[in-house]
C-alpha cells in the first residue's frame, strides 16, 4: 500500500482498520477540522476505500477463546450495497453507551492491503 497516496483521512481510516477498530475509533485520528462534520461527509471516504479493496467493514460478533474466555471478534462483511445506508446512520459512528461492542461496524484491513 502507498501510504503517502492517501489523504489524512483516508489515513485514519485505514489506521482503523488496521487496529481491527470499532467505527467510532475513527473520530480520534481524522484531521481536526474534519471531527465536527457530518457523517454524510464521512462517509464517502469510507465507501472509497472499501471500493478501492482498502478497508472492509464488518458487525463484531462474539467469540469465545480456546480456554473459554468470552470476547468478541469481527464477523462478515457487510453487504457492499448496504454499506450507504447503514453508515449514514449517526448511531453507527457512536460508542455504545455500555460499551457493549457486539453488532457495532468494526473495520478492517482488506486481503492484500
Amino acid at each position: 500500500m502507498d501510504w503517502d497516496a492517501l489523504t489524512e483521512n483516508e489515513y485514519a481510516f485505514v489506521l482503523n482498520a488496521s487496529e481491527i477498530d470499532i467505527l467510532p475509533g475513527v473520530w480520534g485520528d481524522l484531521v481536526e477540522e474534519d471531527k465536527e462534520k457530518p457523517v454524510s461527509y464521512l462517509a464517502p471516504i469510507l465507501l472509497g476505500l472499501v471500493d478501492r479493496g482498502l478497508v472492509e467493514v464488518r458487525r463484531v460478533v462474539p467469540w469465545t477463546a480456546p480456554d473459554g474466555t468470552p470476547g468478541f471478534q469481527p464477523g462478515p462483511e457487510v453487504d457492499r450495497a448496504e454499506l450507504p445506508a447503514v453508515l449514514a446512520d449517526p448511531e453507527e459512528w457512536e460508542y455504545p453507551g455500555e460499551l457493549d461492542w457486539i453488532g457495532k461496524l468494526t473495520l478492517t484491513r482488506a486481503d492484500g492491503s
